[in-house]
């Protein structure tokens, strides 16, 4: 067996045990959503910790009324893509082994001969695949899969989606969503949690009064975690390395990134590893200077695909400018092109998250890339 180690810091990907920070308020209500079987949105901007808040509430729900499903649907580019994915989670992790989860496919999905796979290693670990395709089951047959489970189980189940903003780009979306929210608003011992790192489209698929999912479970906006919180979080990471750092260099730390939760452990980790004995403004700078060159690739393939135009409504902003797009003055300051350019250049931005809109304007949705394109 591989023995774990103790991480400092934690990004990039979900976090949980004594690297999961803070979110008690947040912990609470959540949990109790699940053991009230009601359905929960989760919206906010990219690096905020959804997935590890839902996965540190599956930890800590009644596990003896509640049983928590958990799937990434960012792979999935089809609604059939889905169907599989989604049995597949279901019945795996609705069974304790192998033998019961194959015992549930041959009792729900008796038209389907499952192919099992096991791990190279000869653990217990295992997968299979389904196979679904609509010559075997219709989208409502699996749609209503989780409902047929709780009432097998005997628990009321919650299915947790990650990347749920993948069904805005499927073929046919507005009618899957139709499918789908058509069976699950029926449910009585099933739940969900949708979540998505794409806020615009998230909103725009939940909070949208023309959208299928309009208003289907209750929308909790989540916000970063306050500085306070990271303070004494972060100064205990250090300490147990024998190194200090100041309350003012964790609240720079915190502002640099705009508090944003994957950003802070990183920038800390950066920071950390620059640091003999106590923290200074030296090390500080050399810490962002890391995170910025780490993040360049990414920019980069991020910003090749856009125009001219489109960068320089960024510039734009990165300069100040959140407003007033259309007036002679701004759209000749920084070549905008026409009016019903800079309509659409908006549009997409948001989209791809880009940018967001704040009551003041428009602002850059990444602390990181503002720094960054500061600099470039």
């Amino acid at each position: 067996m591989v023995k774990g180690i103790n991480k400092a810091f934690v990004y990039g990907v979900s976090v949980g045990g004594s690297n999961f920070t803070d979110r008690t308020k947040e912990s609470h209500r959540l949990k109790m959503n699940f053991e009230n079987g009601l359905n929960v949105v989760l919206i906010s901007p990219r690096r905020m910790g959804k997935t590890s808040l839902v996965k540190h509430v599956q930890e800590i729900v009644d596990k003896s009324l509640i049983q928590t499903i958990y799937i990434d649907i960012f792979d999935c580019r089809s609604e059939y893509d889905f169907y599989n994915k989604f049995a597949e989670a279901l019945l795996k992790q609705t069974a304790n082994k192998m033998e019961l989860a194959i015992e549930n496919i041959k009792r729900f999905l008796v038209r389907l001969t499952p192919k099992v796979a096991f791990s190279p290693d000869l653990t217990s670990e295992y997968s299979f695949s389904l196979g679904i395709t609509p010559k075997e089951y219709s989208p409502e047959e699996i749609l209503a899969l989780p409902e047929l489970l709780a009432k097998h189980i005997g628990k009321h189940i919650v299915v947790c989606i990650d990347e749920f903003q993948q069904i805005g780009e499927w073929p046919d979306s507005i009618y899957v969503q139709k499918r789908m929210r058509g069976v699950w608003q029926h449910q009585q011992h099933v739940s969900y949690c949708l979540f998505g790192s794409r806020q615009h489209m998230m909103t725009n698929i939940f909070q949208n009064k023309r959208m299928p999912f309009y208003q289907f479970g209750e929308p909790n906006y989540l916000q970063p975690i306050p500085t306070a919180d990271w303070i004494p979080f972060i100064q205990s990471k250090f300490a147990e390395k024998d190194l200090t750092i100041s309350e003012e260099y964790v609240t720079k730390i915190c502002e640099i990134v705009r508090n944003q939760s994957s950003y802070v452990q990183q920038l800390a980790w950066n920071v950390m590893i620059n640091t003999q004995e106590e923290v200074t403004e030296k090390v500080i700078e050399q810490g962002v200077s890391d995170l910025l060159a780490q993040c360049t690739p990414l920019f980069i393939e991020q910003l090749n695909p856009l125009t001219t135009y489109q960068m320089n409504f960024l510039r734009a902003i990165n300069n100040g400018q959140h407003d007033q797009w259309t007036s002679q003055e701004v759209m000749g300051k920084y070549n905008l092109g026409t009016k019903s350019n800079i309509a659409k250049m908006q549009t997409l931005l948001l989209e791809k998250d880009f940018i967001e809109r704040r009551e003041d304007g428009l602002y850059l949705s990444d602390p990181v890339l503002e720094l960054w394109l500061k600099q470039h």
